[in-house]
């Protein structure tokens, strides 16, 4: 944390980690697109269930965004491992497994291959227990983006809907990569009606007991009201932005609508600015021959509310 940024103890998590929104205003006029401005307890886990192992078609099968898949050790992996040191802290300090939220202003900012790459990250660990699931279940994208296939399988709709569908049912592996997902499953009638019910919290805390990390891709906080429902059964939220695309007031709107308590932090997707030298001593400079050239897909830049003042200015509670 920055040394000029004062910390905010009223938060329930570590003010280190992540800063509890209590008023974000956007610095300037509440106009144009959205950018960056200036420079576990495991004793008690029951074991994952097993999952069907449907592999996907090879890596050429995956979206080519998906840097932490496919190009692990380039400059734009290292970007999520940023967000991964965040929650696996989050997990130490609070000694639970954290159900995070992954949403976004408005369609197409991101927030799926967010949640992907965050899921890859965590997974690297060799001993991490890492599910992601797809809640969003108007327009489901994590399956398409892993190469599952466009035909929906039986996931978290079917087992809301059905009590007798277990986890041990719509759980699918994604070998080769540590990676466990939870897909969206056969498109309901009445999306907002599912995931009222209670259902969906008895398949989170389920989940919790299995895993080490959930994370949920939510839909997006402003056109639908779906992610204020999965807000009840979330630790809290990460807020995909589009740099230099998502507008300002969409930002402002989420940030109003998503409980305070709830917002953990910011991830600036697609950031496209110079890096000058930061990074070059440290051979993470931004390089079109990393991973075949995908690296040049995405830039995810994490940044936790409260690390960058020049950003964000927090109002008084």
């Amino acid at each position: 944390m920055d040394p000029d940024v004062p910390e905010n103890n009223s938060s329930a998590l570590p003010a280190f980690l992540f800063d509890r929104i209590l008023r974000a205003r956007l610095p300037g006029e509440m106009s144009g697109n959205f950018q960056e401005q200036g420079p576990t307890d495991g004793s008690r886990r029951l074991a994952p269930p097993s999952v069907p192992g449907q592999a996907v078609e090879g890596p050429d099968a995956l979206d080519d965004h998906l840097v932490s898949l496919l190009a692990p050790a380039s400059f734009e992996a290292e970007q999520y491992r940023t967000l991964r040191y965040g929650l696996e802290q989050m997990a130490k300090a609070g000694q639970f497994t954290p159900i995070v939220g992954i949403t976004s202003p408005t369609v197409g900012d991101g927030k799926t291959t967010t949640a992907i790459n965050l899921a890859g990250a965590l997974g690297q660990a060799p001993e991490a227990r890492v599910l992601l699931v797809d809640a969003d279940l108007r327009r489901p994208c994590v399956g398409g983006q892993l190469g599952f296939g466009d035909s929906p399988a039986p996931g978290l709709a079917d087992a809301i809907l059905d009590p007798g569908v277990s986890l041990d049912d719509v759980v699918r592996g994604c070998p080769p990569f540590n990676l466990s997902i939870l897909p969206a499953g056969r498109p309901p009638a009445a999306p907002y009606e599912v995931l009222k019910s209670p259902r969906l919290g008895e398949l989170l805390e389920a989940a919790r007991q299995r895993y080490d990390y959930i994370l949920v891709d939510t839909p997006p906080v402003v056109p639908v009201p779906d992610c204020r429902l999965l807000a009840k059964w979330v630790d809290g939220f990460l807020v995909v932005v589009a740099a230099h695309k998502t507008p300002r007031p969409l930002v402002a709107e989420a940030l109003t609508v998503l409980d305070p308590a709830k917002a953990l932090g910011l991830v600036f997707n697609g950031d496209d600015r110079p890096f000058a030298g930061y990074y070059h001593a440290y051979g993470y400079a931004p390089d079109a021959t990393r991973g075949g050239g995908r690296a040049r897909a995405v830039r995810a830049v994490a940044a936790f509310l409260g690390r960058r003042r020049s950003t964000w200015q927090r109002g008084a509670p």
